[in-house]
């Protein structure tokens, strides 16, 4: 019995709420449901047209102007590095350009002085090859009177060797003829 009280009340329910099955795909309440559909959908449109969707877009405004932001301050950097770069290579052109004149200058004080230093020498170079040439003239002149004196005593001293007469000035004669030619 207690299982007929228990079909009865099933039964009862089944009477109050329509035929037994899922309650959305019940045609009786169709009109309720949409009604209720289209009041959510209405509320969640609102909900995210006028709190959600401007806080996203103002996010992505905010990112959008910041990566503008970005890349016109990278390509200012980029400018001024060029300009950096720019400079750098000017510098650089002036510094060898400016080290070249230094080098110039100073080759040709250099030069200055090596002129200086090789007419100084030139000088005395000359100065004793002038005194070298005296000495040598003097030498000769000297050497032509030795060489004719030694001769004059080799020749008497043969002369008076072989047995012959001392002569000094036939002896002279003869030695002057052959130192003269």
């Amino acid at each position: 019995m207690a299982s007929n009280t228990a079909d009865t009340g099933h039964g009862a329910a089944d009477a109050v709420h329509g035929s037994s099955g899922m309650p959305q795909l019940d045609f009786s309440t169709y009109g309720n449901q949409i009604f209720w559909l289209l009041v959510t959908l209405v509320v969640i449109y609102l909900i995210l047209s006028r709190v959600a969707l401007p806080r996203i877009a103002g996010i992505l405004n905010e990112r959008q102007g910041t990566i503008t932001n970005d890349l016109a301050a990278a390509e200012d950097l980029k400018a001024k590095a060029v300009e950096a770069e720019n400079a750098y290579n000017k510098a650089l052109a002036d510094a060898r350009s400016e080290a070249q004149r230094i080098v110039a200058e100073t080759r040709a004080e250099i030069q200055v002085g090596v002129d200086e230093a090789i007419a100084k020498a030139d000088a005395e170079i000359a100065a004793k090859a002038e005194e070298s040439e005296k000495a040598i003239a003097e030498i000769r002149a000297t050497a032509l009177d030795n060489v004719k004196i030694v001769a004059s005593d080799t020749a008497s001293a043969l002369v008076a060797a072989l047995g012959g007469k001392d002569d000094t000035d036939t002896i002279a004669a003869a030695v002057a003829k052959r130192t003269e030619g």
